[in-house]
């Protein structure tokens, strides 16, 4: 894969806590300059960065439940049905780590079920956030397991807000436990064309970054 196919599976992010309407607007002109597929925002800038790229073919992506995935499931669902109404095609849910971490995932699994059908009802391609740096190999697999059953179209790394990003080696297990009816989306810590290209070998269909990988 060469860095120009690599732009075509790239999702452009900005969801620092101190982004402004203005570092919006150079996101989505990057997004246009370097032809990426999507890009990331905060839900509040998803009608602006929609408007901005309207007709360019770039898909708007919103998080949901972010950074922790610990807000009521009700409230998640209703992030995903305004991210469609203000012009979203797609949106990164957060797992809830929490119970996760407390084995309870009897509520992990209703969780992610109901804001994949609140996704999947309004035509909006979902991606499960399962924060792989804040879980051991166990956690991981039950995580992925529950995503396939789900129907969700990507199991996604990390937010990138937790300590730790993407590697190799989760992207490799991912991968496998779900299987190849859903994607693997790769993000936190992508900073080189070579890591990134390391990560689509291990199978990553999509990268989460910041920064434009020339």
């Amino acid at each position: 894969m060469t860095v120009m196919n690599l732009a075509g599976i790239t999702d452009h992010t900005l969801l620092k806590p101190d982004a402004s309407e203005k570092d919006i607007v150079a996101l989505c002109h990057e997004a246009q300059e370097h032809k990426l597929a999507v890009v990331c925002v905060n839900p509040c800038y998803v009608q602006t960065a929609a408007k901005l790229l309207h007709g360019t073919g770039i898909c708007v992506a919103a998080v949901v439940g972010f950074p922790l995935g610990a807000t009521y499931t009700e409230a998640k669902v209703q992030e995903v049905f305004m991210v469609k109404a203000h012009g979203g095609k797609e949106v990164d849910m957060v797992m809830n780590i929490g119970w996760a971490k407390s084995g309870n995932w009897k509520a992990v699994e209703r969780d992610i079920f109901r804001v994949v059908d609140a996704a999947h009802s309004c035509g909006l391609t979902i991606k499960v956030i399962i924060e792989t740096c804040l879980l051991n190999e166990d956690e991981k697999k039950t995580a992925a397991e529950i995503v396939k059953r789900s129907g969700a179209d990507f199991i996604k790394t990390s937010t990138g807000f937790a300590g730790g990003g993407a590697t190799v080696e989760d992207v490799h297990h991912l991968k496998e436990w779900v299987g190849e009816n859903v994607k693997v989306k790769a993000s936190g810590g992508i900073r080189t064309k070579e890591f990134a290209l390391e990560l689509v070998a291990a199978g990553a269909d999509r990268l989460g970054t910041s920064k434009v990988l020339l």
